[in-house]
């Protein structure tokens, strides 16, 4: 199962985003884990997604993630 996180200000603003991905997902027939976050909260996340998709009010934290979670 491929699992995705969408980050935001504070992970209200993705959840119409989320629910459209997971409609399309399900559509696919594609297993796959879809949840949203607040910026505050992706040190505490990232290690279990497989994907990060950051949204353009946090665009600002692009350059710190990549360095710190580059792996």
């Amino acid at each position: 199962m491929n699992k995705i996180m969408l980050c935001c200000s504070a992970g209200m603003s993705t959840s119409l985003l989320v629910k459209k991905m997971l409609a399309e997902a399900e559509k696919r027939q594609l297993p796959v884990e879809i949840k949203a976050f607040g910026a505050a909260e992706f040190d505490e996340q990232v290690a279990k997604y497989q994907v990060v998709l950051l949204g353009p009010q946090v665009k600002y934290t692009l350059a710190k993630f990549q360095k710190e979670y580059a792996d």
